[in-house]
């Protein structure tokens, strides 16, 4: 941060001197804060951090009740056309509207998300679009042909937009750094819960000969909206938002309502204070909060950042989850077998996303998103060279299975859930609802070539492709550019307050260099890299000189 951005913040905001030496005392108690310390401060943060990220349980529930219908005889007969060989199948142009219309409704719910929570609050506007789902619903449930069908699935995406970001931002601010890893990716636990109870509820329907067997799917989606709406009306609204808002006594209430008050060294005040310091920072390195400032200075690698990261999640090969049903199906297995194995995917995704918890605060994001993908990488030419030998080899069928399964575990330990936190830490706070819209809608965009790709590549000639399994060489050749970017680009935002990331991405640091460099975010000379100590106190001299010519470059 250079000396003349603390200047102008100093002239704009009134004891400002003061105001930044409760922001060191605050921003240093979450550094010393561990993950129990955090979880007995703000167990209430934690619990309405939970209660909103549960909605996104309805669009995971979603993407994969639409997409494994496809397998459905009893919803193929019902909205498909009569194939040559006597059975009946949902055309593949429509199969991709279907997908891409839930996508489309998205890409409009996500960029009324980013301007109304920002005027309104994140409260009022989750409660909104909660009201409208539970009134949406009803469009898919006594739907009667495939157009209305199609419209029943862009109206429900609009709310399923808000809920896509609008959980990640109101996890991201309401917890502390301790937490903020873990809040975050809950919302991708969520999404695979969502996607395990639909395999288990398509399972359970299976042997229904009736439209039942798909309206039941439909209709258990009116389980979550009631209860979590009742839940939001009592939430507390995010301190950071009103602080935006010059809210400052409504940003200590709630705070007070996301704490305990058994903790005597917690200074409510000085949080605050480090919560409003930040913004005055972030005012004079961006003063605007509208969309185009989210692509001006600064901000604009931070916005590429938070969009490729999210891109990655659908290029790495993902889609193929989405679709594991219809794809079991489509590789030989019964369709039975082809849902059971979903449901084995699915915990497995549980699993992962639950066991990444206890490697990222050690590891960081980074590493695991690297890695991660290169795992998935190898896993998809595996996939791949299996599906080289013929159909009628029922080994192989089942070895890609077993490699889909692997996979989806891999991707929910690493790629999955990281993301979540990684797109909610690049952003500033003040962009913090547009940049994860963008990166949402970035993602939304790629998903809806994605699905098209898929759609025909696992779909049989003459209207699809019918490349099964073989459309996993394609993917990993998308997955090793992702790698490149991750390598180059993605920095590690691990332990790190919003300051200090403001800090980072004003004074351009590289994105492998985040871990190791040293702040003080309150000293105008504040930024020097990191200097191993050696034994060798002639090293360590050499060292120390080296450090202070990089210091005073900068």
């Amino acid at each position: 941060m250079e000396d003349t951005v603390v200047r102008r913040a100093s002239e704009a905001v009134p004891g400002f001197a003061d105001l930044s030496a409760d922001a060191k005392d605050a921003t240093s108690k979450e550094h010393q804060m561990g993950f129990l310390q955090a979880l007995k401060l703000y167990p209430k943060a934690v619990g309405w951090s939970i209660l909103l990220s549960t909605a996104v349980i309805m669009e995971g529930y979603d993407v994969v009740l639409l997409s494994s219908f496809y397998a459905l005889p009893q919803f193929n007969k019902k909205y498909g056309v009569l194939a040559p060989d006597g059975t009946y199948t949902v055309p593949a142009p429509w199969k991709s509207g279907l997908s891409n219309g839930a996508l489309c409704g998205e890409i409009l719910g996500l960029f009324i998300n980013g301007i109304v929570s920002e005027k309104f609050g994140y409260r009022k506007t989750m409660i909104t679009s909660l009201a409208m789902m539970i009134a949406f619903i009803f469009i898919p449930f006594f739907s009667h042909n495939i157009q209305t069908l199609l419209v029943g699935e862009i109206l429900c995406g609009i709310p399923w937009g808000v809920f896509q970001t609008l959980t990640t931002a109101y996890a991201s601010e309401v917890c502390p750094v301790a937490l903020r890893a873990y809040l975050c990716t809950y919302v991708n636990l969520c999404w695979v819960i969502g996607q395990f109870i639909a395999s288990g509820v398509l399972r359970g329907i299976l042997s229904r000969p009736d439209q039942w067997a798909y309206r039941i799917p439909f209709a258990i989606q009116w389980l979550w909206p009631l209860p979590i709406l009742i839940g939001c009306i009592f939430a507390p609204e995010s301190p950071w938002w009103l602080v935006r808002h010059g809210r400052t006594e409504d940003a200590k209430k709630a705070l007070l309502r996301l704490t305990t008050r058994n903790d005597p060294t917690f200074n409510v005040d000085a949080t605050i204070s480090m919560m409003t310091h930040t913004d005055a920072i972030e005012k004079q390195i961006s003063a605007g909060t509208s969309y185009l400032d989210c692509f001006r200075g600064v901000d604009l690698r931070r916005t590429e950042i938070a969009c490729m990261v999210w891109m990655v999640q659908t290029l790495c090969g993902s889609t193929f989850m989405g679709y594991s049903t219809y794809f079991y199906q489509q590789a030989g297995l019964a369709t039975a077998a082809s849902f059971d194995l979903s449901m084995a995917q699915y915990a497995l995704g549980m699993i992962g996303t639950v066991a990444s918890w206890f490697l990222m605060h050690r590891a960081g994001r980074r590493t695991l998103y690297l890695y991660g993908s290169c795992v998935l990488f190898g896993l998809l030419l595996i996939i791949g060279l299996t599906a080289i030998a013929p159909s009628s080899n029922q080994p192989s069928r089942w070895a890609i299975g077993s490699m889909l399964l692997l996979f989806t575990f891999i991707y929910d330990f690493t790629v999955g859930p990281v993301c979540y936190s990684l797109v909610a830490e690049m952003s500033s706070t003040r962009l913090k609802a547009k940049t994860i819209v963008l990166a949402r809608n970035f993602y939304n965009i790629g998903g809806i070539v994605v699905n098209v790709l898929t759609t025909y590549q696992l779909t049989p000639k003459p209207t699809g492709w019918g490349w099964s399994a073989k459309s996993a060489f394609f993917w990993a050749g998308s997955c090793a550019l992702c790698i490149v970017w991750i390598f180059f680009r993605l920095p590690e935002p691990k332990g790190r307050t919003y300051a200090e990331m403001d800090v980072l991405f004003e004074r351009g640091v590289p994105a492998r260099k985040f871990r190791d460099t040293k702040l003080d975010i309150f000293r105008g000379d504040h930024l020097a890299p990191v200097t191993e100590v050696d034994s060798s106190s002639e090293k360590e001299a050499e060292k120390g000189s080296a450090a202070y010519v990089e210091k005073t470059e900068l």
